[in-house]
């Protein structure tokens, strides 16, 4: 589209007007002169240096499992023992929590009263044994005592259990029972 100086004068009959069209950003462009877009070589090399900087310091975390693995145990093996304090109030049995080097197995009683957890306890989505075992390299460190949740949801014994690498530990408390990390 061409701009005439009709055109303009139509916009602003007046010429004292024409610094308010240039505050207004109505301002036209001579004719001939059209203004081009784009990035100055600065800006350019710029960004590429930022883009540089964030792939050296954030690729080596995207390729490296052992974290996510570390942390999936550790929100995994939580979930397992809330599981089992809540199936040993549900069932009013004593379940049990078996752990190996790197995973963690829950059984329970079959009956009321004394005696060992000698029963495969079914996972929320029906298989028994419910097993959670670490994906890749993650390992207890050290490795965990057994824990029972009695039919009231108590703990024998308060507990903290340490994955090797995990930000943080799994407190299991003495009285309640209560799983937190």
């Amino acid at each position: 589209m061409r701009v005439s100086a009709k055109s303009i004068a139509s916009i602003c009959p007046a010429a004292p007007c024409a610094p308010a069209r240039r505050a207004a950003g109505t301002h036209f462009p001579r004719a001939g002169r059209a203004r081009q877009g784009g990035f100055t070589l600065v800006e350019l090399v710029v960004t590429l240096i930022v883009i540089g900087i964030l792939a050296v310091a954030a690729l080596p975390r995207l390729f490296d499992r052992g974290d996510f693995d570390t942390r999936a145990f550790l929100d995994q093996t939580a979930a397992a023992l809330r599981y089992a304090q809540k199936a040993a109030i549900a069932q009013r049995r004593t379940v049990c929590a078996a752990f190996a080097a790197n995973s963690v197995t829950l059984t329970v009683r079959s009956t009321a009263g004394a005696g060992a957890c000698d029963t495969p306890l079914a996972g929320p989505a029906g298989g028994a044994p419910y097993t959670v075992t670490a994906p890749g390299t993650a390992v207890f460190s050290p490795e965990p005592a057994a824990l029972t949740f009695d039919a009231e949801g108590r703990p024998n014994a308060g507990a903290t259990i340490t994955i090797a690498g995990a930000p943080a530990a799994i407190t299991v408390t003495a009285e309640t029972g209560y799983v937190v990390y």
